[in-house]
C-alpha cells in the first residue's frame, strides 16, 4: 500500500467533460501523475469529495460517493456500494474526475483519471475486507481503481483551469 495514510475517507466528485472514449489499453498510458504531499494533505482533510463521471454521449453524471482510499501517489480506490449509473458511465467511458477543496485546505485541485471497475482478485479482497470491519452492512459490491492523469488548479484568480500535472 506504500507509504500512504491507509485511513479510510468518505467522497463525493465534481463535473467531468466528456472526452471521446479510446481503448481502455491506451487511455492514461503513460501519463500517471502523483499527487504533492499538500494535495495528500488536502485528500486527507476532505469530508465530502464531489465525483464525476460522463456517459458515452457526454450525458455527465455527479454522485456522492461511498467509501475511497488513497492508496499511493497515483491510486485512489472508490467503493462501489450503491453505484448504478456511475458504473454504467465507467463501462463505456473510463474516465472519472473530483476535486480536493474546504474551508481546511489551502489550495483547489481538480483530479482527473482512469478508472478500472474490479470485482475480483487480491485489491477487491482486500477492500472488502477493510469495508467489512468498518460497516459489515454495506454490500462492497466492486473497487473502483483510479489511476490519476492530470491535476489542474480550480482555486478562484488568474490561474483557475491552469494545468498542474
Amino acid at each position: 500500500m506504500g507509504n500512504v495514510n491507509n485511513d479510510l475517507y468518505i467522497l463525493h466528485f465534481s463535473t467531468l467533460k466528456y472526452i471521446q472514449k479510446k481503448s481502455r489499453k491506451n487511455i492514461g498510458e503513460g501519463t500517471m501523475v502523483k499527487l504533492t504531499a499538500e494535495m495528500k494533505e488536502a485528500f486527507g482533510k476532505m469530508k465530502v469529495f464531489p465525483v464525476a463521471t460522463a456517459t458515452k454521449d457526454g450525458t455527465p453524471n455527479v454522485i456522492p460517493l461511498g467509501i475511497a482510499e488513497l492508496v499511493s501517489d497515483d491510486t485512489v480506490w472508490f467503493v462501489d456500494n450503491f453505484m448504478n449509473k456511475t458504473l454504467s458511465n465507467l463501462r463505456v467511458n473510463p474516465r472519472i474526475a473530483f476535486y480536493l477543496w474546504g474551508p481546511e485546505i489551502k489550495g483547489c485541485y481538480q483530479v482527473k483519471g482512469v478508472a478500472d471497475i474490479r470485482s475480483s482478485g487480491k485489491e477487491y479482497d482486500e477492500m472488502k475486507a477493510k469495508i467489512n470491519i468498518k460497516n459489515p452492512a454495506l454490500p462492497a459490491r466492486s473497487l473502483v481503481i483510479v489511476k490519476i492523469t492530470e491535476i489542474f488548479e480550480c482555486k478562484p484568480g488568474p490561474t483557475a483551469g491552469a494545468k498542474i500535472f
